[in-house]
């Protein structure tokens, strides 16, 4: 069973367990937090998300700043050149259960 998610304008693939880092979230570590789930897949059964009626429940593991970015800006003849680094804010968190399944219930393959 996996999951669809959305959270910080991107759409993630997800199953019980897995871990995973998305931009940054409003919790602390330690924190559960639910995630928006768009669709449902459980074997060849596929299933559009209503809103709240499936939970994807998620445990944050750590805050933290992603690798530095270089943005590089340039026009020739021209004397232009810019240089910018970024470190995007990321939180790294752990899927435990998707819509009631945890990942201890998981069958083993």
């Amino acid at each position: 069973m996996y999951a669809i998610v959305k959270t910080g304008g991107k759409q993630y693939k997800v199953a019980a367990g897995e871990y995973l880092s998305v931009e940054k979230l409003d919790a602390e570590v330690g924190e559960k937090v639910e995630l928006e789930a768009i669709c449902v897949v459980d074997g060849g059964k596929v299933e559009l998300a209503d809103a709240g009626k499936t939970k994807v429940v998620a445990v944050v593991l750590d805050q933290y700043k992603g690798e530095k970015k270089l943005v590089f800006k340039f026009k020739k003849r021209k004397n232009y050149k810019k240089l910018r680094g970024h470190r995007q804010n990321l939180t790294r968190i752990q899927i435990e259960s998707i819509g009631g399944e945890t990942a201890a219930e998981k069958p083993a393959k």
